[in-house]
C-alpha cells in the first residue's frame, strides 16, 4: 500500500520538510502534488512527475522530477514552486492569528490518487507566544520563546508596503529570539505613507527590546533595511543588525498619489531626526520609465534611482557608527532598486573606516528583490501590483528560493553569534 512519510510533521514554516512516498510500483509514473491555501484567499498548486525507483520509492530529497513546476533535486520545490490555481475553498483551515498553512500532497498513479496526507506547516512555532504592543506609541507585535528567562531581541521591520511582518518574527522567534514586528507606517495610529518618519519611534522600539532583552539586533527588509542601518548607526544599544535587499544611502519618500510618476515626483524626506528631515538621494525618472509606464510593462522600478554620477556623501547613511556586526544581503538581478549597489556603498565605507566589528556583504547572482524573509514558500510570482502599474521585481523564482533559504539560514547564524549572552 502507497504511504506518503513527511518529516518532521506540523514542523515551521521555515524548516526543510523531507517528503518520500513509498509502497508504489517500481518504474512508474508517479505525480506528486501539493496544495495549500495563502493567506489572499487563493488556492496555490504545484506538482512534479517523478519515475519511482527499483524499490517503488520517490524520494523528494534524492529524485528529480522529469518534468514539473521545479526541475533538479530539491526537497523544498514541491512548495517554493506552488503557484496560483484559483479562489480558495473551504479547505478546513484555522481561523485566528498566524494560522498554520494546512498543505495537502498527494500521490498520483495512472490518473488515480494512491496516496494522501495533510501537514500543518506552522507559521506560528508552538513554543512561541504573540503579544500586541500598542505603549508609547509604537505599533507592534512581540514574539517571544515561552519558556527560558530574558533572550536576544531583535527588532524587525518591514518594507515600502508598510504594516507588520508578523510571520517572519514569529518564525524568527522560533529560533530562540525575541522579535518586535514594528509597523511605521501604513497602520491605524501611525504616518498613511513612508514621509517624515521620525528615527525617534524607532528608538522607543529599541529602548524596549533592551529593556527586556539581553542584547539588541535589527533586521529589515527593502526600505527597512535601510532604516535597519539608520537606526543602528544612531542607537549604540544596537550590536548588531541585518539589512537585507537594503541600502546603505538614504531614499526618497514615498507620499501619496494616484500614480506612480506623480509619486516619483514629488520630493519628500523618508526620515526625521531631531525633527530636522535627513537628506536623501531623490528619484530620477528616466524615459525608459515614463514610456513603460504609458505602454502598460512591467516596471523595473529600479530605473527611479540614478547612480551613475555617484553618491553624495551627506545621503550616504554612516554605517562606521554602528556599535556591532553588520550584515547586509542584496541581489543582483533586483529590479525594484539596486539592492547590490546600495548596499556596496555601506560595503565600502565600513572597510574605509576599519570598522573593529565583523561585517559581511553577500550578493545572490540570479536573485530578484523578493528574498527576504521566511524561505520555503512560494516564489513564483516576480511581478507585484504597483499604484496603477505592476512592478518587475527581478531574479527567477528558482533563484530566489535558494537566495531566500540560504539568506535566512545566515541571518539565524548572524544573530545567534553576534547577540550572544
Amino acid at each position: 500500500m502507497a504511504e506518503i512519510l513527511v518529516a518532521p510533521r506540523n514542523a515551521p514554516l521555515d524548516r526543510t520538510l523531507d517528503v518520500r512516498l513509498t509502497g508504489l510500483p517500481p518504474d512508474a509514473a508517479v505525480v506528486v502534488r501539493a496544495t495549500a491555501d495563502d493567506a489572499f484567499g487563493r488556492s496555490l498548486l504545484s506538482e512534479g512527475v517523478f519515475r519511482s525507483d527499483e524499490r517503488g520509492v520517490v524520494d523528494l530529497t534524492r529524485h528529480a522530477p522529469v518534468r514539473g513546476s521545479w526541475s533538479g533535486v530539491d526537497a523544498s520545490g514541491l512548495f517554493w514552486s506552488m503557484v496560483p490555481s484559483g479562489r480558495a475553498g473551504d479547505s478546513g483551515g484555522r481561523k485566528g492569528k498566524l494560522p498554520p498553512v494546512v498543505t495537502t500532497i498527494t500521490g498520483e498513479v495512472d490518473g488515480k490518487t494512491v496516496a494522501e496526507t495533510v501537514v500543518d506547516r506552522l507559521r506560528l512555532p508552538e513554543n512561541v507566544q504573540r503579544t500586541k504592543i500598542r505603549e508609547n506609541g509604537l505599533v507592534g507585535t512581540l514574539f517571544s520563546p515561552r519558556k527560558g528567562g530574558p533572550r536576544p531581541g531583535v527588532l524587525l521591520l518591514g518594507g515600502s508596503e508598510g504594516g507588520l511582518h508578523e510571520l517572519d518574527a514569529a518564525l524568527l522567534a522560533g529560533h530562540g529570539f525575541t522579535v518586535l514586528a514594528l509597523a511605521y507606517f501604513g497602520t491605524k495610529g501611525l504616518p498613511e505613507h513612508l514621509v517624515d518618519v521620525p528615527l525617534e519611534y524607532f528608538g522607543d522600539a529599541v529602548d524596549l527590546l533592551d529593556e527586556r532583552c539581553t542584547s539588541v539586533g535589527v533586521l529589515g527588509g527593502s526600505r527597512g533595511g535601510e532604516a535597519a542601518l539608520l537606526i543602528a548607526a544612531t542607537y549604540p544599544q544596537v550590536t548588531a543588525v541585518a539589512s537585507v535587499v537594503g541600502s546603505g544611502v538614504v531614499t526618497q519618500g514615498i507620499p501619496a498619489g494616484a500614480t506612480l510618476l506623480s509619486i516619483l515626483s514629488t520630493e519628500s524626506a523618508s526620515w526625521t531626526h531631531g525633527g530636522e528631515a535627513l537628506p536623501y538621494l531623490p528619484y530620477s525618472v528616466p524615459e525608459e520609465l515614463r514610456h513603460g509606464v504609458v505602454q502598460g510593462d512591467p516596471i523595473p522600478l529600479g530605473l527611479a534611482f540614478d547612480l551613475s554620477d555617484g553618491v553624495p556623501e551627506d545621503v550616504e547613511i554612516p554605517v562606521e557608527r554602528i556599535n556591532g556586526a553588520v550584515l547586509l544581503i542584496s541581489g543582483e538581478q533586483d529590479a525594484s532598486w539596486p539592492s547590490a549597489e546600495l548596499s556596496r556603498v555601506a560595503e565600502r565605507r565600513l572597510a574605509e573606516h576599519d570598522h573593529p566589528h565583523r561585517h559581511e556583504h553577500v550578493s545572490y547572482p540570479g536573485a530578484g528583490h523578493l528574498i527576504a524573509g521566511p524561505p520555503f514558500r512560494p516564489t513564483t510570482e516576480v511581478e507585484i501590483p504597483g499604484p496603477g502599474v505592476t512592478f518587475f521585481t527581478g531574479g527567477t523564482p528558482a533563484a530566489n528560493a535558494a537566495a531566500q533559504a540560504d539568506a535566512w539560514q545566515r541571518i539565524v547564524r548572524f544573530f545567534s553569534a553576534e547577540l550572544a549572552a
